[in-house]
């Protein structure tokens, strides 16, 4: 029987992907605050944690809260520039998740 008709073969589907890092991707990406927080940051790397917050009209502290849990994964880094805090995205299936929503970058 070929592969193509063997309907145990359609594991094959699934075992090369990384389900665990997209769910994750895709959670990140369900939560309006945090798509605001990631959609600003892809347009406009290196803004620190006020900048994030005047653009998008939420606190410093939730822009704080809500790019835990993307550092926490390697997704988006945050570098010490004096006294602040400047975040960028690092994660490339991240990134080409965004321009398949439609998101810009600055100048585009």
């Amino acid at each position: 029987m070929q592969d193509d008709h063997d309907p145990a073969a359609a594991r094959r589907a699934y075992e090369t992907v990384d389900i665990d890092g997209w769910t994750e991707r895709f959670a990140l990406l369900s939560d309006p605050t945090r798509l605001r927080l990631l959609l600003c940051l892809h347009y406009m790397p290196g803004l620190n944690v006020g900048q994030i917050a005047n653009v998008t009209e939420v606190s410093p502290t939730v822009v704080s809260q809500s790019l835990r849990r993307p550092r926490g994964n390697g997704w988006v880094v945050s570098e010490k520039d004096g006294r602040e805090q400047i975040y960028r995205l690092t994660d490339e299936r991240l990134h080409a998740m965004l321009h398949a929503i439609g998101a810009r970058h600055a100048g585009e």
